[in-house]
């Protein structure tokens, strides 16, 4: 079972570029899209090698929203996480198959200047707080855009962004770390220690060319598919948003 998760930073635009071809040579089973900017009636039938389609649309048009396009059917599907403060951005979207849940997210983003670190904050509590119930039923595979670098090695500039730049705050690291506490595994680090592994790069100063990037982009699993899981990656060569695709592989 191969599963990708991308940030593509608007599906219109995305569709534009390479996104088709890119889907097309890596072939997923399960294919999670964050930040699609749109809503259904907006885009047009895509991807029929895909039967099973799962759309979360945010209230507010152009913002946000999530999108699962399966091989597999699963058994059931719910959107967001039960808590209207935050399911009116289309954040969520999880999918019940036999063995286990796969879960795409979009984290908020703190904002320049931080101006949600607060509910940010709230939002981790209440995100990990569903998962908890999921993993009561079964374990539990969520990757997307968490908004978030980990460690100092998950960033170029660890020094100059801490407690300064959303996505590295304390605030937002603490919260991070709480789903590792409860048991999560980070996917990628369980087969890549090194630094410089980036998912994230902004569109200014040249960025992803000189590879100042930032990894928020990630696979969780819980901890009984670690004996299941084969494989996690990071895609840093495909273009088409200001992040690249992540994925795994698991029997």
């Amino acid at each position: 079972m191969k599963i990708l998760s991308w940030n593509v930073n608007g599906i219109r635009a995305a569709l534009k570029k390479d996104f088709l071809t890119f889907v097309e040579k890596e072939n997923p089973d399960i294919l999670c899209i964050q930040e699609t900017k749109a809503h259904l009636n907006q885009v047009d039938k895509i991807l029929d090698e895909y039967p099973h389609h799962y759309w979360n649309e945010a209230q507010k048009k152009g913002y946000a929203g999530t999108a699962i396009f399966s091989k597999h059917q699963p058994l059931s599907t719910i959107n967001g996480i039960g808590k209207e403060e935050h399911d009116k951005e289309g954040r969520v979207i999880t999918l019940e198959f036999e063995k286990y849940f796969v879960v795409t997210v979009y984290v908020p983003n703190s904002g320049r200047g931080l101006p949600r670190l607060d509910y940010r904050k709230d939002w981790d509590k209440d995100f990990l707080h569903y998962l908890t119930l999921l993993e009561k039923k079964k374990p539990v595979i969520v990757c997307g855009d968490f908004n978030v670098a980990h460690t100092d090695i998950d960033l170029a500039n660890p020094k100059s962004n801490y407690n300064k730049t959303a996505g590295y705050t304390k605030i937002e690291i603490d919260g991070f770390q709480q789903f590792i506490d409860h048991g999560f595994i980070d996917t990628f680090r369980e087969f890549n220690t090194k630094p410089e592994q980036y998912s994230y790069w902004t569109y200014m100063f040249n960025a992803r060319k000189r590879n100042v990037g930032w990894r928020i982009d990630y696979f969780l699993i819980s901890k009984k598919l670690r004996p299941k899981l084969k494989k996690a990656f990071i895609l840093p060569s495909v273009m088409g948003s200001d992040h690249c695709p992540v994925g795994i592989e698991i029997v």
